[in-house]
């Protein structure tokens, strides 16, 4: 007999708050194991009425008469994985992003700031035009200023003016990668950002960046309400690395992964038709984390060897990697390699220095390992030509593809609901493909995140590339948040 799911749930309504407890099981009907889910942990996103400040805007109806408007009894679980006969467990959970039914703000006196932060990455265009395109189109807001170069053009002298954003300002720019408004790293300082907010009369301010950039947003939420400055923040995740945690995935990932596979179809028609013993390299972005040059692995499917910052470089010996890249040329005469920034720190080095956002600089781990595998084969008596690719930066400039697009859209459309909602210190994402509103702190605690180097997504890695497996025990971030498991 089938077996059919059957789910019991407590017909209780918790409002967000404190957390919350339900009482949800589910079994297979007859026979097999049982799941039960004691406590849902409602991360509670922070409404600027409840600190105080007066809501001017009223019913949303005359902007979304037809929208389905989102309650904030829907909960969207971070978790939904289940152990059977594990027993009663707690689990997180997140309000739902969308319209609400209630404006705390006036449309026709609210003025809005966009601001692009840190490095580029595919989308950042869209996520501006629909930002732009729902504030005036739908909401009619008064005005929406866009800050030029990140959080720096608040206080640098010199700098571009912000630019007056409309829909015709915007309507192509989704078509192209980069940013319309410029970005940059560093600059920050909180009072000085704050006063130009409170100068230009703005009450709503967007931020995209990744999770440095987060926690500077979340100082200009706090430091709003101290000021008594009734300013929504709201947050969208940027990076081209993946390693943002909470949510599925970063707008603009799957994008540079595309990218990047065009980089390693390159590197392996050089390896086949360089002859004798060709060996392309190519090096893709992953600072901590290794998701781009995993995905990108796994995508392209030509891969012989793939190395990444979680998983530790043996280069010599039965595990090593120069022995594996030398059975495969003896294989095949060719192989193609592709190897994370971030990978080899414990070979080479963590360097003391760092950029103007805070990042320490890393090793020329592309240049040394081109180096190494020579040196390897000269040294075998066999002769090899290295092909070297570096498309970095072209893999984070292009703009994004449908599928990024879309995501940027949900992105954008769901910071803009929580901001005219009156929510505040919040970002937005995809959790279990459901669009979330997250408290800033929450993705700051868990970020950044690296890929489970004892998981499923590198044990197919290792399945695609047949390089040796080294065993490790589960690391954690420099964060102190688990190793996240990518889907």
């Amino acid at each position: 007999m089938a077996a059919r799911m059957i789910l019991a749930r407590c017909a209780r309504r918790v409002p967000y708050g404190a957390a919350a407890v339900v009482s949800t099981s589910c079994a297979l009907a007859d026979e097999g194991p049982t799941f039960s889910v004691e406590k849902v942990d409602l991360k509670r996103v922070t409404h600027l009425q409840t600190l105080g400040f007066r809501s001017k805007g009223g019913s949303n109806a005359k902007s979304f008469g037809y929208a389905k408007f989102i309650s904030d009894d829907d909960c969207v679980l971070g978790d939904v994985l289940l152990k059977a006969h594990a027993g009663p467990r707690e689990v997180t959970g997140y309000m739902r992003a969308g319209p609400r039914s209630e404006l705390h703000f006036d449309p026709k006196e609210t003025r809005a700031a966009i601001v692009t932060c840190g490095g580029l990455c595919p989308g950042l265009n869209s996520i501006v035009k629909n930002l732009v395109t729902i504030l005036e189109g739908h909401y009619g807001i008064q005005k929406i200023y866009g800050v030029s170069g990140g959080y720096r053009g608040f206080t640098s002298v010199g700098w571009d003016a912000p630019v007056e954003l409309s829909s015709d300002y915007c309507e192509r720019i989704h078509h192209d990668g980069g940013t319309v408004l410029g970005t940059s790293r560093g600059g920050f300082d909180a009072e000085k950002i704050v006063e130009w907010l409170k100068a230009k009369h703005v009450s709503q301010l967007f931020v995209v960046g990744g999770d440095g950039t987060h926690r500077g947003a979340y100082k200009l939420a706090e430091l709003c309400v101290a000021r008594g400055l009734n300013v929504s923040v709201a947050g969208i995740p940027k990076t081209i690395d993946n390693d943002i945690g909470i949510i599925d995935r970063s707008f603009g990932f799957m994008t540079a992964v595309s990218e990047a596979t065009r980089a390693i179809a390159a590197a392996r028609t050089e390896a086949e038709c360089n002859m004798p013993n060709g060996i392309g390299v190519v090096k893709l972005m992953g600072r901590s984390a290794g998701f781009l040059a995993a995905y990108a692995t796994l995508a392209s499917q030509d891969v012989d060897l793939c190395l990444v910052p979680e998983v530790p470089i043996v280069m010599e010996g039965p595990q090593g990697v120069l022995p594996h890249l030398e059975r495969v040329i003896d294989r095949k005469g060719h192989a193609v390699v592709v190897v994370a920034e971030g990978a080899g720190e414990e070979l080479l080095g963590a360097s003391a220095e760092v950029d103007a956002g805070g990042n320490k600089k890393l090793p020329a781990i592309g240049e040394w390992l081109v180096a190494e595998i020579k040196k390897h084969f000269k040294a075998s008596g066999k002769e090899a030509t290295l092909k070297y690719i570096d498309p970095s930066y072209m893999v984070r400039c292009v703009a994004a593809d449908a599928g990024d697009s879309y995501l940027c859209m949900l992105l954008a459309h769901a910071a803009a609901h929580g901001s005219m909602a009156g929510y505040t210190g919040f970002t937005v994402g995809l959790v279990n493909n459901r669009t979330v509103m997250i408290p800033i702190p929450e993705l700051a605690r868990t970020s950044p995140r690296s890929m489970n180097a004892t998981g499923r997504t590198w044990e197919r890695v290792l399945s695609i590339t047949s390089q040796p497996g080294i065993a490790l025990a589960r690391k954690k971030t420099k964060a102190g948040s688990p190793v996240d498991e990518a889907p």
